[in-house]
């Protein structure tokens, strides 16, 4: 009896183990967890999220005054960069839909106004962003190949998506 639960005892760390280094194969790259911010000041009035009391109707306010088009859905401004007359920042949407729960929109805020993108995205909360000169890329997941990254890349103007 001792002997099977030696062995039993061996076979169980055994697949403890498995599981523990299967599992970290198994994850896809790590993505890291994007900020949070509901308001963003800058030199060109205050970006915020009105909240709601139904979760998915929050907006997008500009001064206080709703952004055109109407930007609605459960919101975040999770990244921002300065630009030499400008500022840009990144909108998160999710609009509660279950097919494809976020979008995200680039918002870049001037003297005078401000302008704002299609919307664009894979569906994914998980975002790498960066900046290179005038251009804003966002990676993440392809919705339907995980082991694929589909990249956007806005240049104040238009967003061209590739993939990788």
């Amino acid at each position: 009896m001792r002997h099977y639960l030696v062995t039993f005892s061996r076979l169980l760390n055994i697949a403890v183990l498995s599981l523990a280094c299967g599992s970290s194969w198994a994850t896809p790259a790590d993505w890291p967890i994007a900020p949070s911010r509901l308001t963003l000041p800058t030199p060109y009035g205050t970006l915020s999220i009105k909240a709601s009391d139904y979760i998915y109707e929050s907006r997008l306010m500009l001064d206080n005054v709703e952004l055109q088009p109407k930007i609605e859905g459960l919101l975040n401004i999770p990244y921002a960069f300065a630009m030499p007359k400008a500022l840009a920042a990144l909108v998160s949407i999710n609009s509660g839909n279950s097919i494809c729960p976020i979008v995200y929109r680039w918002i870049t805020v001037r003297k005078g106004g401000y302008k704002m993108s299609a919307e664009f995205g894979s569906c994914s909360s998980q975002i790498k962003v960066s900046v290179k000169g005038h251009k804003f890329t966002l990676a993440t997941p392809n919705s339907q190949k995980p082991d694929k990254i589909d990249i956007y890349v806005y240049d104040g103007k238009t967003i061209r998506q590739g993939r990788q």
